[in-house]
């Protein structure tokens, strides 16, 4: 099997080399009946993100969307067109704990899944209010059987994504779309919190409607 690591990223250059470096040792885990490739798609990008993940190696496009479902639907079908069968997306200001891929092939042996919707940790509560806090612990479900969407923490098969036409031009809940229409299509999903990722807690968000922004909704709630 052919993995690919697909990985949006907008002026990431405070987060994009930790990303990369944690993706690279969870590969490493993998057997070697597997092999897994990187692919990051730059979007937009005026700092210095093109040249952090060039100094890694890594496979990367450039893009001038301004639209993460467009850039996820770019970076998977140009790795699928070079031979990936299982995606696997991530976000540039996110990490995976070394047995992130490990824990999805046991899934796709287990299973049989088409699709893995994982689970996200926060990186650091420090700037956040402990009534934030409860209520983000107080609403998720960090449990097998979750129902949480995240396109941090999203892996599915090739065929499976081209037959539901992959992300739509979205600028947010373009991961919510996709999932969407894999159970309208009756896929086998895995609803995994053994696949999980470590996500950034600022609430700078660069989806309005995104992780961050229901962060700072919550902060906000905090304090009125």
């Amino acid at each position: 099997m052919k993995i690919s690591i697909v990985i949006p990223a907008h002026d990431e250059a405070e987060t994009i080399a930790q990303c990369l470096a944690s993706i690279q040792i969870a590969i490493e885990q993998l057997p070697s009946t597997f092999t897994a490739s990187v692919l990051v798609v730059l979007d937009s990008c005026t700092d210095d993100t093109l040249k952090i993940v060039q100094a890694t190696g890594f496979d990367y496009l450039c893009c001038y969307y301004q639209c993460v479902g467009q850039v996820r639907d770019l970076g998977i079908r140009h790795a699928i067109a070079h031979g990936a069968t299982w995606l696997a997306c991530t976000d540039a200001d996110s990490t995976v704990p070394m047995d992130w891929l490990v824990q999805q092939m046991e899934h796709l042996d287990q299973q049989r899944a088409d699709m893995i919707c994982g689970v996200v940790s926060i990186n650091n509560w420090g700037h956040l209010s402990s009534q934030t806090q409860q209520a983000y612990i107080t609403h998720y479900q960090d449990k097998m059987g979750h129902r949480h969407i995240h396109g941090a923490n999203l892996s599915f098969s090739s065929d499976a994504y081209l037959a539901t036409g992959g992300f739509a031009p979205l600028t947010c809940h373009e991961d919510v779309d996709l999932v969407n229409r894999f159970r309208a299509r009756r896929y086998t999903i895995t609803w995994s919190n053994r696949v999980r990722v470590l996500t950034s807690s600022r609430l700078q968000a660069r989806a309005k409607e995104g992780f961050g922004a229901f962060l700072a909704n919550l902060e906000k709630v905090s304090w009125s």
